[in-house]
């Protein structure tokens, strides 16, 4: 994390997040580095998808159609996050790091990351094996290794 927070000091670039399944692990990590208050402004934890709906305003029904650990919720959490954050990036994460899985729903380990700046937004789709703390810890480390070579930099 170091690494991002002195490149976005150089860029002069700030960056926020949006997590679910990560329920604040990057903004933990990240806000451990010292000086990151001149980069990082915060974050929205929508773990609940009442709350990807009410804070973020992703529309219900673009949810019900692909489900809430999709590309498509990614995308918007990471797109509406930046704007909701005011910032120059935002990275969000939604998936299923477990121990079961719903009906339907997306498989454990099934992790789709978002990353969002004023011209492009991108999302990105993993599939990690372990356990839930461990895929927690894969995605926080994964977007780490997307936003440093983002087209940013």
């Amino acid at each position: 994390m170091q690494r991002l927070v002195n490149l976005l000091k150089v860029k002069g670039l700030t960056i926020g997040s949006v997590e679910s399944l990560t329920g604040g692990l990057f903004a933990s990590e990240i806000t451990s580095v010292p000086g990151a208050s001149k980069v990082y402004k915060g974050s929205i934890v929508t773990y609940a998808t009442s709350e990807k709906i009410n804070l973020l305003h992703i529309d219900k029904d673009l949810i019900d159609k692909h489900g809430v650990v999709s590309k498509e919720v990614a995308y918007e959490m990471a797109s509406k996050g930046r704007k909701v954050l005011d910032t120059d990036l935002c990275v969000s994460f939604t998936g299923n790091a477990g121990p079961t899985c719903e009906p339907g729903g997306q498989p454990v380990g099934k992790v789709f990351i978002g990353i969002s700046d004023k011209n492009i937004t991108k999302t990105y789709e993993f599939d990690f094996q372990g356990d839930r703390n461990l895929i927690r810890n894969l995605s926080k480390d994964k977007a780490l290794e997307l936003l440093l070579n983002f087209p940013k930099f």
